[in-house]
């Protein structure tokens, strides 16, 4: 039995379980995070930093560091078929930044070697983990060799298939919300290299956005995406649904992706936290997921300290289960929406959806819009 070494145990080292790290560690508290990749993924994956994770980031000493890497995205455009719908600043909304989840992860997992050397353990596959009622204990291996260790409290940040939240028993409930997806960056040939672009076309919805090094992300809605996926296919869906270009000849591989939502029936059991992907499985049509997730750990970050501090008691989760599932459910039912307005539409269904976007053009709704699109209520 491995008795607590550690204040809190995390497992899961991508931007979730990195950010709570950090947090933790800026406090002087001993985390450490378990993560099963030996490397970091080499794809951009989420690229969205919205004001609540700036808010986040600040606490980890990371804003300026991330304000410097990324780009901003200033405002959004809403067309279909060539004609404006809407439009909207996000100025007074709060900033937005466009930063690859790689750079993200690497500018994390720098400051938290800063702020705690070896805090970070990568190659660990955790097995299972334990609530002896005074401390817990996560077991697993690490190139074979088994590993066990201990800690008043554990954090699972282990995705979305979280083998943690099956083995606490807690349910996860499919909500509203499903679609396909393709995505891939090329070169940013709009001369929008500050904007969000939006083609809620017949079609379905093309969302494009700008990222560092003159790059913009590519998302279009499909019906079912092809077995063999080249940059070309998405080339093709967004000249003929924009009259855009995407040059195809300087691509990243594309990648396709199912939108499916899901809500841990909770968010804790005894010692351990559910936080980020496995508690919640968001649509990433708004660029919600990793906000989400970061507002997970700001909120473990308070709560483990008081808890700490106190001789952690049970109830040191409460708030936390009660709170963030409120604010994953309006993410939930924001992301669902999302996908709907995105959704291929005609006759009467496209006159009405895009009415419905220009009536929420129109001050003062378009300062409402704005507040929603860079996720002010998480």
């Amino acid at each position: 039995m491995a008795e607590p070494r550690h204040d809190v145990v995390i497992v899961g080292g991508g931007p979730v379980g990195l950010l709570l790290g950090c947090l933790l560690a800026r406090r002087g508290i001993d985390a450490v995070v378990l993560e099963r990749r030996s490397a970091r993924s080499g794809r951009s994956r989420a690229i969205g930093i919205h004001p609540p994770g700036l808010k986040a980031l600040a606490l980890a000493g990371l804003v300026e560091e991330a304000r410097a890497q990324a780009v901003e995205i200033v405002d959004g455009r809403v067309t279909c078929r060539g004609r404006v719908l809407g439009a909207m600043s996000f100025r007074r909304a709060g900033t937005v930044l466009s930063l690859p989840q790689l750079d993200t992860e690497a500018m994390l997992e720098r400051r938290l070697e800063e702020l705690r050397p070896g805090a970070l353990r990568r190659g660990v596959e955790v097995h299972a983990i334990h609530d002896r009622g005074t401390h817990v204990e996560v077991t697993g291996d690490a190139g074979g060799e088994p590993v066990a260790v201990g800690a008043w409290y554990a954090v699972a940040a282990d995705g979305v298939r979280s083998g943690i939240r099956g083995q606490l028993g807690i349910g996860w409930r499919a909500r509203r919300g499903r679609a396909h997806y393709v995505m891939g960056d090329t070169r940013d040939d709009t001369g929008a290299p500050a904007s969000a672009l939006l083609h809620f076309e017949p079609a379905g919805v093309v969302e494009s956005f700008p990222m560092p090094g003159g790059l913009r992300r590519w998302v279009a809605w499909v019906r079912r995406p092809p077995a063999k996926l080249e940059p070309e296919y998405l080339a093709t869906i967004v000249r003929s649904r924009t009259g855009g270009e995407f040059d195809a000849s300087v691509a990243a591989e594309p990648s396709a992706f199912e939108a499916r939502q899901h809500l841990a029936e909770r968010m804790s059991r005894g010692r351990v936290a559910l936080a980020g992907d496995a508690a919640h499985e968001v649509s990433p049509i708004g660029g919600q997921g990793m906000n989400l997730g970061w507002m997970d750990a700001m909120r473990l970050d308070h709560d483990l300290a008081l808890a700490l501090q106190a001789g952690a008691p049970f109830e040191a989760f409460d708030a936390y289960d009660r709170l963030r599932r409120a604010s994953a459910r309006r993410a939930l039912r924001q992301a669902a929406f999302n996908m709907a307005m995105g959704a291929p539409a005609s006759g009467t269904r496209l006159r009405i959806r895009n009415a419905g976007v220009h009536v929420l053009g129109v001050p003062p709704l378009r300062a409402l819009l704005a507040r929603a699109f860079t996720m002010r209520w998480l």
